[in-house]
């Protein structure tokens, strides 16, 4: 299993025009990992690297790879998740995220990583859906369903970052109330299958039926028959056997959309986001959403503007929100009113978000930010 992985990686570089080098892989871009003769030689070998690869030139001032990204036809992103909805099923959806994908519009989130009913409930009022960190965090399947119960249905739609693909997983976090699962480190299409099946019941998937607050949090509807189209499933690539595996990820049955895990797969890859290898592999992701008929998404809002992806970028974790909320810096503010001070227990400070890899201007390791940072890390 070992070397068919193996071989899977040198597929994929192979197949993106990538060239690594013998001894070592270059480091981020000025600023990023590996600068002044650290890990992968520095930012002068990953300027070399850089210049090999040769941008297309029909990027123009875009940030891309070697090749340019796929353009939609008639049908448009997500033409297969909008051919598989019921057409007895009530619109809008009360996913308010899924809904807003099937509008053709962009969707962005906001991260809780901590045990916050206040921030929460206010957050939920801007964002189009709420990224509960499980992969990353402490928090507790208790802590979770305690916030959905906390105020219902209060508009931005709960999702969470899942620890696994395990059914074990999705089934408590579907029992609880989320409407959406998003599924890490996906490399390959058994991973999305699970994702896909035990999130929706029979006989679309393989939902166990069970207890569970899910009907404390979406009173009023008829659950049963509905949730099947208001789930919104989500893998995340963050690998190069992902890229490389990722036609087979997109054409799984009930995947709704598919995004980069951007600083992970910088971190498997070694090579910076701005670097073109990295620019054709997620243009390879891209492109499989595409073709496939879901939809694209980046763990990151840099990826919102100035990248030939941009176009393209329909779900983006953290970004703004619709309505043009910010969160005042600081701690916890009242039920119902926005957090005066941070969104960890007490008036603890939030965690800062991780650095953008290898992007002039992003924050880089080991430096601190200039002004307070409002959201959880992105990945």
């Amino acid at each position: 299993m070992k070397a068919l992985y193996q071989l899977a990686v040198v597929s994929v570089a192979m197949s993106l025009g990538m060239v690594m080098q013998a001894a070592q892989g270059p480091a981020p871009a000025a600023g990023g990992r590996g600068q002044g003769g650290g890990r992968g030689g520095g930012a002068a070998a990953n300027a070399a690297a850089i210049a090999e690869a040769t941008p297309n030139a029909g990027n123009g001032a875009l940030v891309g790879g070697s090749t340019l990204p796929d353009k939609p036809d008639a049908r448009g992103w997500g033409w297969q998740v909008k051919a598989l909805m019921n057409p007895a099923t009530p619109r809008p959806l009360y996913n308010k995220a899924k809904e807003l994908l099937l509008q053709d519009k962009v969707i962005t989130s906001y991260t809780i990583s901590t045990f916050n009913p206040e921030l929460y409930c206010e957050v939920g009022k801007h964002f189009d859906f709420i990224w509960f960190e499980m992969q990353h965090s402490t928090m507790s399947w208790d802590e979770v369903r305690r916030m959905l119960l906390t105020c219902p249905n209060v508009g931005g739609a709960p999702m969470i970052r899942m620890p696994d693909a395990l059914e074990s997983s999705i089934q408590k976090a579907t029992d609880l109330g989320a409407i959406g699962i998003i599924v890490p480190t996906v490399d390959d299409a058994l991973e999305a299958r699970d994702a896909a099946r035990f999130s929706r019941f029979p006989p679309f998937g393989r939902r166990s039926s069970g207890g569970g607050s899910f009907g404390q949090v979406w009173p009023g509807v008829n659950y049963r028959a509905t949730i099947n189209d208001n789930m919104l499933v989500t893998v995340m690539i963050e690998t190069l056997e992902g890229v490389a595996n990722v036609e087979e990820i997109a054409a799984t049955h009930g995947v709704d959309a598919i995004i980069l895990g951007n600083n992970d797969l910088s971190s498997f890859s070694g090579w910076a986001q701005n670097d073109p290898r990295y620019q054709d592999a997620i243009i390879k992701v891209h492109n499989a959403a595409l073709k496939y008929g879901k939809y694209y998404g980046n763990a990151g809002s840099q990826y919102m503007r100035g990248y030939t992806v941009s176009e393209g970028t329909r779900m983006i974790q953290n970004g703004p929100a619709r309505d043009g909320w910010t969160p005042p810096p600081g701690g916890r503010g009242a039920t119902g009113a926005a957090p005066a001070a941070g969104r960890g227990r007490g008036n603890l400070p939030e965690p800062v978000e991780e650095p953008v890899i290898g992007l002039p201007g992003g924050l880089q390791p080991g430096t601190a930010p200039t002004t307070p940072q409002g959201r959880g890390g992105q990945k």
